[in-house]
């Protein structure tokens, strides 16, 4: 935390309008703690991704390095991967992956930042989108780069942790404006005006140093260009701000110890495992330097009352007056903690609970409170200028640079460090109206925190921060900039925090007041906040399943309010205040609020169900209010199914459906549509019967695996949709004389009683009339390649919206390894494309 020395008074004026509406007190909204994938699992999702990039046209020196695991949403958990390219990671280059408890992909949230990225036209052809790879050969060695790093940042300095250097392909950013803006005066450009592009890359070593020189810590990342040496870029990377307690800040508390024969100890056993010390604990700086503290021992106390709740002014860390600070800074954890894993589910910093802890007392007079990503803990000064730093909110503030550090992490420069620091002083007065609401339940109360971050650690009664109007301390803008990137973190984060107040509590129509924004030029010119609770979940669960290291404003803004529809529903009141609060800031476009809050809603959530492979799974969902007819979509695995457009959804299922998560968005037809969103519900496909499935890679998900022919009609493609998931094989649509061919052998057992083909087709077409000039033939073939029996025959006479599911008989081939064919031929002139998804071939 980086505290500002020049303080404004705070002025409130007139307070803005909260929404009357309850929180939302859906309980907690992340997963549990989640094991680590296996190797073969990491590997097998790997393959997953490759393939899609080889559906993509990308060869085999694109690849993914996993990074980091941590949990999701309930009953997801979270894959971030790097690009690679010819085996060295593309810096800022990115994926977010969320899968199921069966290993599906639910969604993937992508930073692209790839050497030679092609991006695909309506069938798949081609165009180069990024520049090539730089030459990949360096001529400095990663010790050489250490060595130039040092020697410019701190040449006398120790290092506190080892230095690292790693090879990598560096994208240099630059920002252009979109068509729309070029003539746009500077002053009048919105976030969503401009856009990043890659102008070039460079071969370079990315350093971190993690120094002491003299009496400061000197935290940096560089990027060094591996062949000459040069500094490409460089940003700091010191993120900084059941016994009784006397504390400072909260009065008489409660806090965990443990008892060891005669002795007390500040740990508390029950909030967290492994870690340095087996659980949380406040441990004993002793006024070691602040250029390199040492955690020292964990604070004992030979009775169980601790603290004498006054600043600490000097003498013994270990009297009562110097044990305050430790009172303080374990009721902070405890209270982040609590309502980390209470309201959202999300276990200590990682999300799979493992132990931290905060070491007090660190030098003298020290005016700052960090975070240490080498330890995963906290370093907090006794304060000059100001009091002790262990304010709940600066707690709060300090251990969500633990989670951005586990999850996101966001690079803390730029934009992308605004972000950072945001999410930190979001964190920080979250936890302190949690604490100050009884720290307990599974819902952040409306009330309890300031909006002033470090409010009760400055002796004059000034923050360091304003969320609500970031520009009264004189360095933080309101509202984005094209320069925001320019500035310190700790002032690029202030729009950011002043939309996330807008978010929870509102703004004000008076232009003379610190709550207004001159950007929302919508009805109503005061927008209504959704409250705390609803505001931290939407955020948290952007910033841990959505954000990438690179993410900006502008992306921030679009994954915020992707997380708003999934939790909320598309066009709710809740999304609607995402798109405002952003608004608010310049980022974005005002929309007008929904007046009444009558829209629709689901009064039949869908149910789990468990079925047999080759029975019907049928799902449905009821709606009420609004303004009908109810509009319908269902979805698996978080992707769109076509042609499911009705209350009710029925398919045959497989034994791979097994574990499939299906849930439907119901929109009314008012004159501004309110779309309600569902729960989920879960497929299970049991084995009952003997049913087997005999077509491999079905869906196309896998890619080519399975398949022989025209593979490259395999994929996602613009112009078409996949039945499920997210890819097809999309044959003919070409316009012109062609044949394609898809195949694969399958094997119907002689034992079998039953043997079923079935698969969805969706046909469109440019031809017109009742002539049949581009077809479909469907066959059965045996290994030399004789028919030994068509199927049948689709033409575009035969097209049609959406997808029909087709069935045949495969029983007289019993006994036989035969060929499937689907065989596509077009004339001269005017496409037709014939859409296959979901073939399956059920054996009994």
């Amino acid at each position: 935390m980086n505290l500002r020395k020049t303080l404004l008074a705070a002025s409130i004026a007139a307070l803005p309008v909260v929404a009357s509406t309850a929180a939302h007190a859906a309980g907690p909204l992340m997963a549990a703690p989640v094991a680590l994938a296996s190797p073969q699992e990491s590997a097998s999702l790997v393959a997953k991704l490759t393939a899609k990039d080889s559906a993509l046209g990308l060869g085999a020196q694109h690849s993914f390095q996993i990074a980091s695991q941590h949990p999701g949403v309930a009953g997801t958990k979270i894959v971030r991967l790097n690009h690679t390219y010819n085996g060295l990671r593309v810096f800022g280059s990115e994926a977010v992956v969320v899968t199921n408890a069966a290993g599906d992909i639910v969604s993937q949230s992508v930073s692209e930042r790839r050497p030679g990225v092609h991006v695909a036209d309506a069938r798949g052809r081609v165009a180069m989108a990024t520049p090539a790879a730089p030459d990949l050969t360096p001529t400095l060695s990663g010790s050489d780069a250490i060595a130039l790093v040092v020697k410019q940042v701190a040449p006398r300095g120790v290092h506190r942790w080892m230095p690292t250097s790693e090879l990598l392909v560096y994208p240099v950013m630059k920002s252009v404006r979109i068509a729309s803006a070029l003539n746009k005066a500077e002053a009048d450009l919105n976030a969503l005006d401009l856009e990043q592009v890659i102008d070039h890359y460079e071969l370079a070593y990315l350093v971190h140093t993690r120094m002491a020189d003299g009496t400061r810590l000197v935290y940096h990342d560089t990027v060094v260009n591996a062949k000459t040496g040069a500094v490409i870029a460089q940003w700091k990377a010191l993120q900084t701000v059941v016994g009784t307690g006397n504390s400072q800040y909260s009065g008489t508390v409660p806090i965990n110890t443990t008892l060891s024969g005669s002795t007390y100890s500040m740990k508390d056993a029950s909030r967290g495992t492994g870690g340095t010390y087996g659980g949380m604990a406040i441990t004993n700086a002793n006024h070691s330097s602040a250029s390199s503290p040492s955690a020292g021992s964990i604070y004992t106390n030979s009775t169980n009352t601790w603290g004498d709740g006054q600043n600490y002014s000097g003498g013994s860390t270990t009297s009562a007056n110097g044990q305050t600070a430790a009172v303080d800074s374990l009721w902070g954890l405890m209270n982040t903690y609590d309502g980390m894993k209470n309201v959202l589910g999300w276990s200590s910093l990682d999300g799979n609970n493992t132990a931290t802890y905060i070491a007090v007392h660190v030098d003298n007079s020290y005016d700052n409170a960090f975070y240490d990503s080498g330890c995963k803990c906290m370093y907090i000064g006794d304060g000059s200028s100001f009091k002790s730093l262990d304010s709940i909110d600066v707690i709060g503030h300090e251990m969500s640079h633990g989670v951005t550090d586990s999850s996101s992490n966001l690079n803390y420069s730029g934009e992308s460090g605004g972000l950072n620091e945001s999410n930190s002083d979001i964190g920080g007065e979250m936890i302190e109206a949690y604490a100050h609401g009884g720290g307990t339940g599974t819902v952040v109360p409306a009330t309890g925190n300031d909006w002033m971050m470090g409010k009760d650690i400055s002796k004059d009664g000034q923050p360091l921060r304003w969320m609500y109007k970031p520009s009264k301390d004189g360095s933080s803008p309101d509202a984005w900039t094209s320069t925001i990137s320019s500035l310190d973190v700790h002032y690029s984060s202030g729009p950011n925090n002043r939309m996330f107040y807008f978010l929870s509590q509102g703004s004000s129509a008076d232009s003379t007041s610190d709550y207004y924004s001159r950007y929302l030029v919508k009805s109503p010119a005061n927008m209504t906040g959704i409250g705390n609770d609803k505001a931290w979940r939407i955020w948290f669960k952007a910033n841990t399943t959505k954000f990438t290291s690179t993410t900006n404003y502008a992306d921030a803004r679009a994954k915020v309010l992707a997380s708003a529809q999934e939790l909320y529903g598309v066009g709710s009141p809740e999304a609607i205040a995402v798109q405002r609060a952003y608004a608010a800031i310049n980022v974005g476009s005002d929309v007008d609020e929904v007046a009444g809050g009558g829209g629709v809603s689901i009064s039949t959530q869908p149910a789990s169900i468990t079925v047999a492979a080759g029975s019907t799974a049928s799902f449905a969902v009821g709606a009420t209010g609004g303004t009908a007819p109810y509009t319908y979509k269902w979805y698996r695995n978080g992707a769109l199914i076509s042609g499911a457009n009705a209350a009710t959804y029925s398919f045959t299922a497989q034994s791979t459906d097994n574990g499939a998560v299906f849930n439907a968005t119901v929109t009314d037809s008012s004159a501004t549509p309110v779309t309600a969103t569902s729960g989920n519900a879960t497929l299970t496909v049991s084995s009952t019967g003997g049913t087997t499935e005999r077509v491999t890679n079905g869906g196309f998900e896998s890619g080519t695996t399975g398949w022989s022919g025209n593979t490259g009609d395999i994929g996602s493609f613009s112009g078409e949709a996949a039945y499920e998931g997210t890819k097809y094989a999309w044959m003919g649509g070409n316009g012109s004389a062609i044949t394609e061919k898809l195949t694969q052998a399958v094997v119907i057992p002689s034992t079998a009683t039953s043997a079923t083909l079935s698969f969805a087709l969706h046909i469109d077409t440019a031809e017109s009339g009742s002539t049949a000039y581009d077809k479909l033939t469907v066959s059965v073939k045996n290994s030399a390649g004789t028919t030994l029996g068509t199927l049948a025959t689709y033409s575009n006479v035969n097209a049609a919206s959406g997808y029909q599911i087709r069935s045949f008989n495969l029983l007289p081939y019993k006994g036989q390894t035969v060929t499937l064919s689907f065989s596509e031929t077009e004339d001269s002139s005017l496409q037709t494309s014939f859409v296959i998804d979901k073939v399956s071939v059920l054996t009994q």
